[in-house]
């Protein structure tokens, strides 16, 4: 059995990272995230190329690949750290494949395939959906709650840009004044999204893992390589660990959800959970391997820790998806006896 990318998936990874390292050098993503702004010029240029319809049907203007696919960029960008709109409009589009009713698809996939007409998902409580990726600029927003969802144009919600840590992508708070039902259950397209935030935050590690190991070859403290000290060298090792470890998690769940789909569920909630606590953890240990330079507003690192803590808690937290996961393997914890 051949546990590897196909010739087709390999191809879409070198394209992906070749064409995201052209264009996101360090000096043009800090350029962007300090201007709070986005590349629409590549985002346009992912556009021609189809990106952001990967996944959708051929017969609403996609090219109807799968949730492989979907990760394989999502691991990409998250690697570039590529200041772009690419997650929150395919979490739309995968909840509204999913979930939307016929009108609905022909109305928004088509936009969402082209990259012309964004959409972005929250998770709503009462109406509101607190943190929002891209919401500003989405003509179309998709609020969930538990087992159901309302689709909700621009012009039918407030939206109140919202300022957090991660200054290469955009988030807003967003209250519904209107909308209409999804026809079906959105679950499998949130366990998507779920399933590429964790390929982000996979790559997000691996970028952050190749800095510190980098430095640690370079920086000398008493005419040895930092990373010839076990202190060192053990933390990049686990780092390499985790790493590796939220890369598995995430390809498994992306196969699942076309191979195994009875299995998406958990596997996602166990990718998502593994991944927002690796981001941040290895994102975190980099900057120790760094010393006093990790620290500073003049390295990059901090971007990449940065995004790592939001995606973290993006679509559900660790903890949470750790109770979904005991609750789906029948391990919930039973309640309190009460007190005689």
């Amino acid at each position: 059995m051949n546990f590897d990318f196909s010739d087709d998936q390999q191809a879409i990874k070198r394209t992906a990272h070749d064409l995201l390292a052209d264009r996101f050098k360090p000096e043009r993503l800090r350029e962007l995230a300090e201007g709070g702004s986005y590349d629409d010029d590549t985002w346009k240029e992912l556009s021609e190329l189809g990106w952001p319809g990967i996944f959708v049907e051929e017969s609403h203007g996609g090219q109807e690949l799968g949730t492989v696919e979907l990760i394989i960029l999502a691991e990409e960008l998250g690697y570039a750290l590529a200041p772009l709109p690419f997650l929150s409009n395919a979490a739309a589009g995968r909840v509204l494949a999913e979930a939307g009713s016929d009108e609905q698809k022909e109305r928004w996939l088509p936009g969402i395939a082209s990259g012309e007409t964004r959409g972005t998902v929250g998770i709503a409580q009462n109406g509101e959906a607190a943190l929002v990726p891209d919401a500003d600029s989405a003509e179309v927003i998709v609020l969930l709650n538990d087992d159901s969802g309302t689709v909700v144009e621009r012009g039918s919600a407030d939206v109140e840009p919202v300022e957090t840590i991660d200054m290469t992508r955009r988030f807003a708070r967003v209250r519904a004044n209107g909308g209409e039902q999804l026809a079906g259950d959105p679950t499998p397209g949130r366990d998507r999204i779920a399933v590429a935030l964790a390929a982000e935050l996979a790559g997000v590690a691996q970028r952050a893992l190749e800095m510190a190991v980098d430095y640690a070859r370079e920086r000398k403290q008493f005419d040895r390589p930092i990373g010839a000290y076990q202190a060192v060298s053990h933390a990049c090792a686990q780092m390499l660990l985790e790493t590796e470890s939220a890369r598995s998690a995430s390809y498994y769940a992306a196969w699942t959800a076309e191979s195994e789909p009875e299995s998406l569920p958990l596997a996602a909630s166990m990718a998502k959970a593994y991944a927002s606590d690796a981001g941040w953890r290895v994102t975190a240990a980099a900057l120790q391997v760094h010393g006093g330079i990790g620290f500073t507003w003049e390295h990059d690192l901090h971007f990449f820790l940065k995004r790592a803590r939001t995606d973290g808690v993006l679509f559900g937290t660790a903890r949470e998806h750790r109770e979904r996961v005991a609750e789906l393997a029948g391990l919930a914890a039973a309640p309190a006896p009460t007190p005689a």
